[in-house]
């Protein structure tokens, strides 16, 4: 039996290969990234009034393992951070590259590298792995944020290189759900402790259970103190917080 004989016959032959467009102009390997991305865990990004904020739900495969191994958020220079969903070991090789270009622009120029500027470099690598054979594309999605002067920026970035600008955005599995909560509940003026409520608030809707500190991560970029991340305790006391909001 031929191994392609269970194949539909719009993808046969058109998903072996990154490098093959099907008729219809569709690069089916971009689109199973997408799958494994859908299948990581939920994580958003909010901006809010002096920053914007990072969260991520910590997804361990049973209790004995280390929370720690599992961690999402990761900081890129003092003013950027990003969070990644999917299939995190090529999250972390998106996260170095991004780390290293950082610190060759404060090197070179004596400067944070722009927010923009280390989103377009992540996008060039991601879309160089969609126009050669013999490799494949990124199976992650990110969230990138940061800071600049009075510049508030997050973006989202595809497997295919493409990035989108939001106010409150999310990548993962149930990211439509949580799009349609922050269109219903979030404002431009909303402070720190708002948008970090509606993020947790959203999470725990969609993943349809509770966090504790220890399985929420969330990282805050303000123009004060740039990159920092919550600890267990301060990640709790804003749990608590939704709980007694919620009655």
């Amino acid at each position: 039996m031929s191994i392609f004989s269970d194949m539909k016959p719009d993808k046969m032959a058109y998903d072996g290969a990154i490098t093959i467009y099907s008729p219809d102009g569709r690069l089916f390997q971009v689109e199973y990234a997408r799958g494994a991305i859908k299948k990581g865990a939920l994580a958003v990004g909010l901006k809010f009034k002096d920053g914007v904020v990072l969260i991520a739900e910590k997804k361990a495969r049973n209790k004995m393992v280390e929370t720690k191994i599992t961690e999402k958020l990761f900081k890129i220079d003092d003013s950027i951070g990003c969070v990644v969903t999917g299939l995190i070991a090529d999250g972390r090789v998106l996260v170095d590259y991004a780390q290293v270009h950082a610190q060759i622009n404060k090197i070179t120029y004596s400067e944070r590298i722009p927010v923009a500027a280390l989103t377009k470099k992540i996008c060039e690598l991601l879309h160089l792995h969609t126009r050669f054979a013999g490799i494949r594309p990124f199976g992650v999605s990110l969230l990138v944020a940061g800071v600049e002067g009075s510049s508030i920026q997050l973006y989202e970035i595809d497997p295919s290189g493409v990035s989108i600008g939001y106010k409150a955005g999310g990548v993962g599995g149930g990211r439509s759900s949580v799009i349609k909560i922050f269109e219903d509940k979030y404002k431009e003026d909303m402070n720190r402790s708002q948008v970090i409520l509606l993020g947790l608030e959203a999470l725990e809707k969609v993943a349809d259970h509770k966090f504790d500190g220890s399985t929420i991560e969330i990282g805050i970029i303000d123009r004060d103190s740039g990159f920092r991340e919550l600890s267990a305790e301060e990640s709790q006391e804003y749990l608590d917080e939704l709980a007694k909001k919620r009655g």
